[in-house]
């Protein structure tokens, strides 16, 4: 089941605010050049990199599971050329090959069994140009994740005035699963809670499946400006796979 922040057309609408262009779409923006390729999002949410790699002229496939999120997307500036598809990214087939594949925003993070990350995995694979690289990225599982996503109520200024209050409580970790919600108080006085599980999957696993699912490790990186992986400092753990 998709977390309510995903599904609900008001979050949805709202989640190009809350988590708009920053350093990390600024790294994967970049990985395309500036020749026409052919890019694959997979858990591309609202299309916010679909549309800046359209607009860079760059032929964009754009697959989510939520429909809502969907909706924002197709109606940005460059909408009408990408190619739109509701699914799971482990459902995904096609028959094109991509240069670039990319799951950002952590949305690697939502795949909680080996099983799942298999799949996902192959899908890459099997989608890849001969050349062509997958990425994405997982949060580094030694840093203290549930301190950090325990905070007291924030604030979000909406364009057309007023503000939205934002706070969170980890409910429980299991193992490599962190179990959180997020809370939401709009002007109007609703409140959304939305609950969410992430899987902090460690670098062994992820290469011991990608190695089963013929990918090759290209890079491995720590931080949007390319820096190094660092195990016990990084913040993230950006891998590039390349077809084995």
């Amino acid at each position: 089941m998709l977390d309510k922040h995903y599904v609900l057309p008001r979050m949805a609408a709202f989640y190009d605010i809350e988590c708009g262009w920053s350093a990390d779409r600024d790294f994967y923006l970049a990985l395309a050049g500036q020749a026409p390729s052919r890019v694959l999002d997979l858990g591309c949410g609202t299309g916010l990199l679909c549309e800046a790699y359209a607009a860079a002229g760059h032929a964009v496939t754009g697959v989510d599971p939520a429909g809502a999120m969907l909706a924002v997307g197709r109606r940005k500036p460059h909408g009408g050329a990408i190619d739109w598809l509701e699914a799971a990214a482990g459902e995904f087939r096609s028959d094109k090959r991509f240069d670039l594949i990319i799951m950002t925003g952590h949305a690697f993070q939502v795949l909680l069994t080996d099983a799942d990350i298999a799949a996902v995995l192959k899908v890459m694979h099997d989608h890849l140009a001969p050349d062509g690289r997958a990425v994405f990225e997982v949060r580094n599982p030694a840093l203290d994740w549930e301190r950090r996503w325990t905070y007291e109520r924030t604030t979000i200024a909406l364009p057309e005035g007023g503000e939205v209050e934002k706070w969170g409580t980890v409910l429980a970790r299991n193992g490599e699963r962190l179990r959180f919600e997020q809370r939401y108080r709009f002007p109007d006085g609703e409140v959304v809670a939305s609950v969410s599980e992430l899987r902090f999957a460690p670098r062994e696993t992820i290469l011991r499946l990608a190695a089963e699912a013929g990918l090759e490790l290209v890079e491995l990186l720590g931080d949007w400006d390319g820096s190094d992986y660092d195990p016990g400092r990084s913040e993230e753990m950006i891998f590039v796979f390349g077809r084995a």
